[in-house]
């Protein structure tokens, strides 16, 4: 409510496209102006909507989809807004990021929000390399027609890591595929590419001795959903360091709990 009463208390909407957010207002019965601002034409256009705040209006900041800032030119408005004693606040709608960080089942204490890889495998696996060492669950945004090279090139560098492939996040057809890096890159090999939008989240750098056994059962329950038990633990001894004998027995408990 807070934020339909902002939008229609402004004096403009700066937005990515204005085709998409008018069907939002349409929605609400809500008239107020609407301008472009994105990655074309943001230099240019933030004057002119530096000059209205100056000069005491009020400009609402929206994006097509997902929070305002992350991956879009917003922070530079904000921080021309900062730099001139501007006010500025925030009204926080869905977050994929932090939506694929909550559904993923891997750790949330610590994460990292990388944006875009390089689009190239001998440039993507340099970025991954310095990332190799992190202990935070990384959170990686991926284009659908790019996502089982990126998942191979994340085991080659990473390792058998647990990961998480969530697509079209609080959307009527959201839909999350877990597993480790390995099997996650087969499966998209095998079946194409997904359609809609996807987060990949990847489990931290970290001891065998410091992943909880719940994280383990994910990733056993993801394996045996579609491998013998003795691959399945073969693959999450791997990914996880634990004895072989240890997972063997959880599997054998999950494997009998499935069956019931």
């Amino acid at each position: 409510m807070r934020a339909l009463a902002v939008l229609e208390g402004a004096a403009v909407i700066a937005c990515e496209d204005t085709r998409v957010t008018r069907r939002l207002l349409s929605l609400h019965r809500i008239a107020t102006p609407l301008t472009t601002y994105h990655d074309h034409n943001a230099e240019r256009v933030r004057p002119a909507l530096m000059k209205r705040l100056k000069n005491g209006d009020t400009v609402a900041l929206v994006s097509d989809a997902g929070t305002p800032l992350v991956s879009d030119p917003g922070y530079k408005l904000v921080r021309a807004c900062i730099e001139a004693r501007v006010p500025v606040t925030t009204l926080p709608g869905p977050s994929a990021p932090l939506a694929a960080l909550v559904v993923s089942g891997l750790p949330t204490d610590r994460f990292l929000s990388v944006g875009f890889l390089p689009t190239r495998s001998p440039a993507r696996r340099t970025a991954l390399a310095a990332l190799r060492d992190v202990s935070a669950s990384l959170i990686v945004m991926e284009s659908t027609r790019r996502l089982a090279a990126t998942l191979a090139d994340m085991h080659v560098v990473l390792g058998a890591r647990p990961a998480a492939v969530a697509r079209e996040l609080t959307k009527a057809f959201e839909e999350v595929r877990r597993g480790t890096l390995d099997t996650l890159a087969r499966h998209y090999h095998d079946s194409g590419p997904p359609k809609g939008e996807v987060v990949v989240v990847v489990g931290p750098a970290e001891d065998a001795e410091r992943m909880a056994d719940a994280d383990v059962d994910v990733l056993l329950e993801a394996e045996l959903g579609h491998a013998s038990v003795r691959d399945a633990v073969a693959r999450v001894a791997s990914a996880t360091g634990r004895r072989r004998a240890e997972v063997y027995a959880r599997a054998l408990e999950i494997d009998r709990t499935r069956r019931r």
